[in-house]
This record gives structure tokens, C-alpha cells and sequence, in this order.
């Protein structure tokens, strides 16, 4: 399904327990001191995505329910701008999920909220401040903050606050819960959440493995809601017109019964609209699910495969078991075998990494052909176990969002950012899609030497990483190989002409710079002096 062309700034989603109960008809039955009104607020990256979390919350709110309603964002829009619309509901509670993609931009509102509207409680929760709480700024603005899963403790707060009996602490630690005493959340998407947006979706929760970068590491073992009812769940999403799905298990092939049994649910209701998306183990694809996967059409299946790194040494110290000749012979074989589209993600910065074992991992990673190699740059997530080697490894985190990798004793910040413009344009190129015809033909058996040096080309050339238009692309591409592998260049035009007619852009092939041409010295005028002369003249 094609992502929405349109995305509106906010989607206010309200959901009364019963049909017909609106809150404008409430707010003329009982006056404002019967009727707490609580908002669900979040920042999307992209108006594509979903909350799941507040609908987790908003499902759990029990008789609170009648009076919530959840506003989406997304963290382009001005927080000024959030701030009038989550005002103009008349909110007496508004709590936050916070994460590391909105962290910024969230303080930014609960800010602002609270020096217009002191008297709101402002509730933050989420993996961002369920850690190292008590030192954020956002937290300073807030009146309470939830730690851990709040899908039950949200509603415990809001009726404490609102039954004028409020906790005298500010943080607050949510108690585990079994997952059969939680209310799923799946009947809160709407009808426009179905039609344009991604839906999350969870079969389980937990993950048994302790790779140290991943909060999930913290997690005792993956535990399973009940299957029947999920299925159940996933039918009347189904019949409702949902075809969009994403499952955000961490590890989705873990119980392969399991995922036989969902993977057989959504290949019997197969449609040519239908799109699913996997978290998957590399190294455990058993035969009978190898049979299963063969059956699915191309289109309709995503697996995210973290490999992260192939060199035992890094793997050692973060924890992370992988069998690395399985996980690459599965690789090959799912990429020979199905139609699934394939995205394997590698990280940068791990403890133990150097230039030269990510470089081996990459070109390993490639020469198992994945249509993607997400290159991630390792990130400080807060309560990650990873900050244990900090002095050992000597690892320098950028202290501002989104925390990422500076330096470690074995990569400096400049190796650094070389691998970050590497990864860049890698996404731009390599991920696109837009070069499949001539990328195979620039790369040899060194595909990470090869794309460095043309990283390096294009960097030098434009000083830039983004706001490339794809016709200068095209461009930038030729020329480098030009100028870098001029025994392939002939050829890598022929394909970079298949790949521009693809593209479809309005331009000609043959109108494009594809040959580098000479520098010429230009003479910039005083601009002052320009503006003048266009008075004078």
C-alpha cells in the first residue's frame, strides 16, 4: 500500500466505549468538574506510522476510556502548533509517549504546555525516560513520568489524580503484568489508520537473546499472547480492510509453531494488496518453514534480518549469539528461494569493531545479496547494557539525540564520519532501488572499498549528504566511475540509462552531465555592488 501523498500534521482519533457517546454531547451533560478530559498525545516520525502504544494505553483505560482521546503528530509540525490543538480539547491529563526519534521535540512541547497551561498533569512514558529518568530535561517539565509498561499503570495514575489522590512521588515504576490481563489494541485503529498507515502488530513480547545495543536485552525470555485471540484479533483487522501489517516481535521465528501458524493464517487470506513484515533469526529457518516461505507472492513479505556483525571477536563482547555460516547460507537461500524483499542490518561503532572487520562484514553481508544493508551507526539507547564497556572500548556518545557512536579506542571521529557519509550514500544508492541495473557493475569483490571510493568522490565533489536531487545523482554516479574505474565506465552508462528510464524522470538520458567536465575559475562580484548596478542600470 502506498504511503499517503498527503500527510496531514495531526490525526485526532476518538473512540467512545459506546456508539452514539460523543464528548461534545458529555460535555453538555455534566459540567467541566464531572468531566476529565484526558489526551493521548504522541510525535510520529512519518504520518505513515502509527502509535501502538498509546492505543495500548487507550485500550486499558477502562471507564477512564469515554474520556480520552489520542493526537497523533508528526515531529516536522511546530510545537506551538501541537500545543493549540492538544489545548483546544481542554485536556486535564495529557500524557506523552517518548522515544528516541521525538525526545527533542517533545521536550519542546510538554515545555511550552506547561507555561501556558500550568495547571495540566503532563505524564511522560516510554523507553526514552523509563531510564536515566530523573537527569532529563523533559522530566523537569512533567508532573509525573511512567516507567516500563504503563499499559496498566496509565489508568491507575489518571484515576488517582483525577479522585484528587495523586502519588507524592513524580517517577513512578510500572509493575510487570501478565499479558492476559492486558486489553488489546487493535480495534482502536480507524478506518483511515487502515486504509493509509502502517499497522503495528505483536504476537509476543520479550526477547530471550542479550545483544547489549538492544533494550530488549533487558527482557528475562519472549513471552506469547495467547494465540486464538490473536489470530482473532488479526481477523477482524483482516475483514475490516487492514493489508498492511507490521510485526514488531523481536524475534518472530523464535517458536517456528507459531510462526507457522500465523504465516499459514495470512498466506490462505493472500491478496495481491496484502504486505507483512518480520522481525527474523538469521540462523534458525527450519525446513518446514523454508516450505511455507516459498508460497508467499512477491510483494507481499518484509523480513528485517539483524546480522549487526560478522566478526566473533565484536560478537563476543555484546553478548550476541549467531551460527554466522548458517545465518548466510539462510540469507542466500531466502534471496534464491522466495520472493521476500530482504533487509539485513549491519552496526557501526560496536566495541571491538574496527575499520577493516566492518569493512569484512559488509562485503560478507553483500555477496549474500539482500536487496537492503541497513547501515545503523551504534546508538547509546538509555538502560542499554552497552555503556559497561564505555571505559574498556573508550566509547564517546554524542550526548544529544539520537546519541550516537562518536569514536572508540579503535575508530576515530573522522573514520567516523567517513562511515557515516559511506552509510548515507548507501541509501541514497545502494537501498534506493534506483541503480539495480548499473550498482552491480560500479562494485567489485570489494563492494565496500569500491563504494568508499565513491563516496569519497561525490563528498568531495558537492560537500553534501543530502539534498541530492536524483537526476544530479545520476550524474555525480557517472562521473565518479569516470573518474575512479574508467574501464567500467562505458558499461555503467548502458545501465545507468536503464536505471534513469525507471525512474521516469521528465528530463532526458542524454541531456545528463555524465562525463566530469573541467573546472573553471568563476568571479563572484561584490553582491552589494550587483544590487546596485540593478538600481543604476
Amino acid at each position: 500500500m502506498a504511503e499517503q501523498k498527503y500527510p496531514p500534521e495531526l490525526t485526532v482519533t476518538q473512540l467512545p466505549i459506546a456508539e452514539g457517546n460523543s464528548r461534545q454531547s458529555e460535555k453538555a451533560l455534566k459540567p467541566k468538574a464531572e468531566s476529565p478530559k484526558i489526551v493521548l498525545a504522541t510525535l510520529n516520525a512519518r504520518y505513515f506510522h502509527t502509535s501502538f502504544g498509546l492505543r495500548y494505553l487507550y485500550a486499558n483505560l477502562k471507564e477512564l476510556q469515554h474520556f480520552c482521546e489520542i493526537q497523533e503528530f508528526i515531529i516536522q509540525t511546530r510545537a506551538i502548533d501541537i500545543v493549540e490543538q492538544i489545548l483546544a480539547s481542554e485536556p486535564d491529563i495529557v500524557g506523552f509517549g517518548v522515544y528516541i526519534w521525538n525526545i527533542v521535540e517533545t521536550t519542546d512541547v510538554v515545555s511550552l504546555l506547561k507555561v501556558i497551561a500550568p495547571e495540566i498533569k503532563i505524564i511522560l512514558g516510554g523507553p526514552e525516560v523509563s531510564y536515566e529518568t530523573e537527569q532529563q530535561a523533559i522530566v523537569a517539565s512533567a508532573d509525573y513520568v511512567l516507567t516500563g509498561p504503563a499499559d496498566l499503570s496509565f489508568y491507575q495514575l489518571c484515576k488517582d489524580i483525577i479522585n484528587n489522590t495523586p502519588p507524592d512521588k513524580k517517577v513512578l515504576k510500572s509493575q510487570p503484568v501478565g499479558l492476559e490481563e492486558i486489553a488489546l489494541p487493535y480495534q482502536y485503529y480507524t478506518d483511515e489508520d487502515l486504509k493509509h498507515r502502517l499497522l503495528y502488530v505483536e504476537a509476543s513480547r520479550g526477547c530471550p537473546f542479550k545483544c547489549e545495543f538492544c533494550l530488549s536485552s533487558l527482557d528475562k525470555a519472549s513471552t506469547p499472547f495467547d494465540l486464538t485471540l490473536f489470530l482473532e484479533q488479526m481477523e477482524i483487522l483482516y475483514q475490516r480492510g487492514a493489508r498492511n501489517f507490521k510485526f514488531i516481535d523481536r524475534t518472530f521465528n523464535l517458536n517456528i509453531t507459531t510462526t507457522m501458524q500465523i504465516m499459514q493464517f495470512f498466506l490462505d487470506r493472500m491478496t495481491d494488496d496484502l504486505y507483512l513484515h518480520f522481525e527474523v533469526v538469521p540462523d534458525h529457518l527450519p525446513r518446514k518453514l523454508k516450505a511455507l516461505l516459498t508460497q508467499f507472492p512477491t510483494g507481499s513479505l518484509q523480513f528485517e534480518i539483524g546480522i549487526q556483525t560478522f566478526n566473533t571477536e565484536v560478537q563476543a563482547n555484546i553478548s550476541r549469539k549467531q551460527n554466522n555460516a548458517k545465518s548466510k547460507d539462510n540469507l542466500i537461500w531466502l534471496r534464491d528461494n522466495t520472493s521476500a524483499h530482504i533487509h539485513a542490518d549491519l552496526i557501526f561503532g560496536l566495541p571491538g569493531e574496527t575499520f577493516d572487520t566492518f569493512k569484512d562484514s559488509f562485503n560478507q553481508l553483500y555477496h549474500c545479496r539482500p536487496h537492503e544493508i541497513q547501515m545503523g551507526i551504534l546508538k547509546r539507547l538509555k538502560g542499554s547494557p552497552i555503556i559497561r564497556h564505555t571505559e574498556t572500548f573508550d566509547l564517546r556518545f554524542n550526548p544529544l539525540p539520537p546519541f550516537n557512536i562518536l569514536s572508540t579506542d579503535r575508530v576515530s571521529f573522522a573514520t567516523m564520519q567517513r562511515i557515516n557519509r559511506f552509510a548515507r550514500y548507501w541509501d541514497m544508492i545502494g537501498n534506493s532501488g534506483r541503480f539495480k541495473y548499473s550498482l552491480p557493475h560500479v562494485l567489485s569483490d570489494k563492494p565496500f572499498d569500491d563504494f568508499m571510493a565513491i563516496t569519497e568522490w561525490i563528498f568531495n565533489k558537492t560537500g553534501q549528504i543530502h539534498k541530492i536531487s536524483l537526476k544530479k545523482l545520476f550524474e555525480l554516479i557517472s562521473q565518479a566511475v569516470e573518474a575512479l574505474f574508467a574501464e567500467k565506465h562505458p558499461l555503467v552508462i548502458e545501465k545507468l540509462a536503464l536505471d534513469y528510464d525507471a525512474a521516469k524522470l521528465k528530463s532526458l538520458f542524454s541531456s545528463l552531465k555524465l562525463y566530469a567536465a573541467p573546472q573553471v575559475e568563476q568571479v563572484v562580484k561584490n553582491k552589494s555592488l550587483q544590487r546596485q548596478q540593478r538600481h543604476m542600470s
